[in-house]
């Protein structure tokens, strides 16, 4: 690794929604030589950044991981499909967009959890710095940041009917889910600019690319940490078939998400003793909290049918609509295609909720079967349903110590008994929501659970049926202090036990926020950016 070609002073791994920010921010120094890996491809695929796009992006293989969980005992022996984004951008390049940041109480739960400096008055500045905010600075949202937060520009009459429904079950009308009061309905925000979807990429990326410090290479797959004497010195990566080691003079920065990073981890021998061993990896440090904790969003769909032509259908009728929504998003980028489809949710309370909700709707003005995977003909709209804190724990173990070999994640969905119950209010919720005089124009029926299923043990069936991700896995290098044995990084994200190493993504969030995790994990890499660069400062003097 004496090739000066080979030598970095920070090696970032993963260029998703972390890593993006950490390649854009530590190369703005001029006098830093970065080097950000990805194992997937650039995101020059049309429909990534087209937002209407995200409907059929999940059955492109060439983006995504194709992960699957393991067996889920609870959910009727399923191995559930787990969309990640594996592309420059990451997950932020496959997601719907929604801009959501959580409840403040849940960063002030981190605090008491042991991250200590992590509460929300700790954060809320890093979320604004990120922010180009449409409606301009205040307390609550910040301007001139890379990732831009706009209004969708089109949206369907059908999910005007769904915030038009919110009397019915006594909630508010929100404009903004981002400020103190969030219980209620509304339509999103949505992580755009220009009618186009404004990933990490798009966003981050694109304004340092062309820096003469930043080496961005696609299609290399990092295979393990280069430690010695408890110390990362770089990176072994395999690029078209060959072997590749990368030095770093600084840190090595894991930005791999929830499941890579701890796998990458394992595969480098830091992680609990006795799994690696069994796996013929040789031990650099016993760490028994890598790939603990996994936490993730369970979701499941109230979902009709309508015989009123709206909303966005697989459907003959619909081909004129599409054909002229082809033409106005090509010339100015609104219409359709600029739709998100996830436009409108909500946040409500179940009957077992603390003094906030704990429950999020999605709604779409369409029939999703298989994360879209599959066609699902003719019309219709449904209501997602989500449990946003989950007391079911799960794990991110090695299948083998073969990095290509994905690893076993087993979420161990419903294993605690109030997940159910916090699930079947929210779907009952929705049932109330479609059953409003609003969508009584549309004529719709229920087509799941269906009608039939009223009574909570027809709903527990539902879910084990049906629930799937709604793609929010965090925890599994879980930050902590230095006494928790299940801490993985301290509140600076550095890996515990050993120097040069940290992890900047989802997987230190030691619980999981009230909503969506992109915009959480962007603040979390804005962060550690300060971190560094104060690290950086301080050698200095």
């Amino acid at each position: 690794m004496s090739d000066s070609n080979t030598q970095f002073d920070y090696i970032i791994v993963g260029a998703g929604s972390a890593g993006g920010v950490m390649a854009a921010r530590l190369s703005e120094d001029p006098a830093l030589r970065v080097l950000l890996i990805e194992a997937g491809s650039k995101d020059s695929n049309p429909f990534i950044h087209i937002p209407f796009g995200l409907s059929i992006l999940s059955r492109f293989e060439g983006i995504g991981w194709g992960y699957h969980t393991t067996v889920q005992g609870e959910l009727h022996d399923r191995e559930l499909f787990w969309p990640r984004g594996k592309t420059l951008g990451g997950s932020s390049s496959v997601n719907a967009m929604c801009y959501i940041r959580g409840q403040k109480e849940d960063y002030d739960r981190w605090a008491q959890e042991g991250a200590e400096g992590w509460g929300f008055d700790e954060v809320l500045p890093y979320f604004k710095r990120s922010e180009n905010y449409y409606q301009g600075e205040d307390d609550y949202h910040g301007v001139g940041g890379p990732l831009h937060v706009s209004p969708l520009t089109d949206t369907s009459r059908l999910s005007d009917a769904f915030l038009a429904a919110a009397p019915a079950a006594d909630l508010a009308v929100l404009d903004d889910f981002n400020r103190d009061v969030r219980e209620g309905l509304g339509y999103y925000h949505v992580t755009q600019v220009n009618g186009q979807r404004c990933s990490t990429a798009k966003g981050y990326l694109s304004q340092a690319k062309h820096r003469g410090n930043l080496v961005i290479l696609t299609k290399v797959a990092v295979e393990k940490v280069l430690i010695k004497n408890k110390c990362a010195i770089g990176v072994q990566a395999r690029e078209k078939g060959n072997v590749k080691r990368y030095a770093a003079r600084q840190e090595v920065i894991l930005c791999g998400g929830a499941i890579n990073s701890p796998h990458l981890l394992m595969l480098s021998g830091v992680g609990p003793r006795r799994q690696l061993e069994n796996m013929g990896i040789y031990v650099h440090l016993d760490l028994p909290g890598v790939g603990e904790n996994l936490q993730d969003h369970l979701d499941a769909i109230v979902q009709n049918t309508c015989k009123a032509k709206e909303g966005y259908a697989v459907a003959a009728g619909m081909f004129p609509k599409y054909a002229k929504a082809s033409v106005e998003y090509l010339f100015k980028r609104k219409g359709i295609f600029s739709s998100n489809i996830a436009e409108a949710g909500g946040f409500v309370r179940s009957s077992i909720a603390d003094d906030y909700p704990d429950i999020q709707f999605h709604f779409l003005p369409a029939i999703l079967e298989d994360h879209g995977r599959q066609l699902a003909f003719g019309y219709g709209y449904g209501v997602h349903v989500c449990c946003l804190y989950p007391k079911s724990r799960g794990t991110i173990r090695l299948q083998s110590n073969h990095p290509a070999d994905h690893p076993l994640i087993d979420p161990k969905y419903l294993t605690h008994p109030d997940d159910i119950k916090v699930m079947i209010d929210g779907i009952k919720l929705a049932r109330t929501l479609l059953a409003a005089p609003s969508f009584a124009p549309f004529e719709g029926k229920e087509r799941h659970p269906g009608e039939d299923a009223q009574t909570d043990e027809d709903l527990t069936a539902f879910l084990r049926e049906r629930a799937e991700t709604i793609y929010h896995p965090i925890g599994t290098c879980k930050m902590g202090k230095e006494s928790d044995p299940m801490a993985v990084v301290n509140n600076k994200l550095k890996v515990l036990g050993i120097e040069n190493l940290r992890v900047v993504d989802a997987s230190v969030m030691p619980s999981l926020v009230g909503g969506n995790t992109n915009a959480p994990t962007i603040m979390i890499a804005e962060r550690a950016v300060d971190f560094i660069k104060a690290e950086l400062h301080q050698a200095a003097l």
